[in-house]
């Protein structure tokens, strides 16, 4: 936690092999992780930790991130990263990120909206039903709220590949965990595509969510200006995302 702040959390990370890919850059699926444990943490040193909220038949869900690179962190890289709650609007939570390299140079910031939910009976909670109260800091903002993916009915898309829920990708919730879905979308595009290109800013929109043993169809539009969407589809739409290199 920062010192100077108790409403700015801070943690610390190595990027070690096995969290990258063929290029030796960090996989999307770890820089999500690591966010995403940041944030328990943040939570957890509250007096909130992942247990007591299971306990509590509690969870957090993620319901759009904009995620924005200067650089792909890279194996041996030491990140540091900061997170803080930036307020509540209605039943939602904003929470913004700034990550740093060893250097303390900004590599990578980020803002979410994530829901409050009885995990359960599947539905949204209110943020007093939050059994603590968290101070939001106003100290410091990466941007305005992010805005939901849509992707227009018009956009041509293509089936890339199937993708089934297994045991791997569960988390405590008992869903597929958000990190996963970066490492889904990342997989539409082939080696030829990726070339030199590093990821520039990623974005999501989770629309259901996807259990053991569901199956999606994964579908991309074409690359065009080196920028393409990505949606998983069971039946309906569970997420959209957008890539750009």
């Amino acid at each position: 936690m920062d010192k100077t702040n108790q409403s700015v959390w801070i943690e610390h990370f190595s990027v070690e092999a096995s969290d990258t890919d063929y290029r030796s850059q960090a996989k999307l699926s770890y820089l999500l992780g690591i966010m995403q444990r940041t944030a328990d943490l943040a939570v957890g040193g509250l007096g909130l930790t992942l247990e007591r909220m299971l306990e509590a038949g509690m969870g957090w869900m993620l319901i759009t991130l904009d995620l924005e690179f200067q650089r792909i962190p890279r194996m041996h890289d030491q990140l540091t990263i900061k997170t803080w709650s930036k307020g509540t609007k209605g039943a939602l939570w904003q929470r913004d990120y700034r990550i740093f390299d060893q250097d303390q140079v900004e590599i990578a910031v980020a803002r979410s909206i994530w829901a409050l939910v009885d995990i359960e009976k599947r539905r949204i909670l209110r943020p007093s039903d939050l059994p603590l109260s968290v101070e939001h800091y106003n100290g410091d903002s990466v941007g305005p709220l992010p805005d939901k993916v849509n992707i227009h009915q018009d956009t041509l898309l293509e089936e890339a590949y199937r993708y089934q829920v297994r045991y791997s990708g569960l988390d405590t919730n008992n869903h597929l965990n958000n990190a996963q879905y970066g490492d889904i979308c990342c997989d539409v595009l082939s080696l030829d595509e990726w070339g030199e290109n590093e990821l520039k800013r990623f974005r999501i929109t989770f629309l259901q969510e996807a259990t053991f043993g569901d199956e999606m169809s994964i579908w991309r539009s074409p690359m065009q200006d080196k920028a393409l969407f990505v949606c998983g589809r069971k039946g309906q739409t569970l997420f959209e995302a957008f890539l750009e290199l």
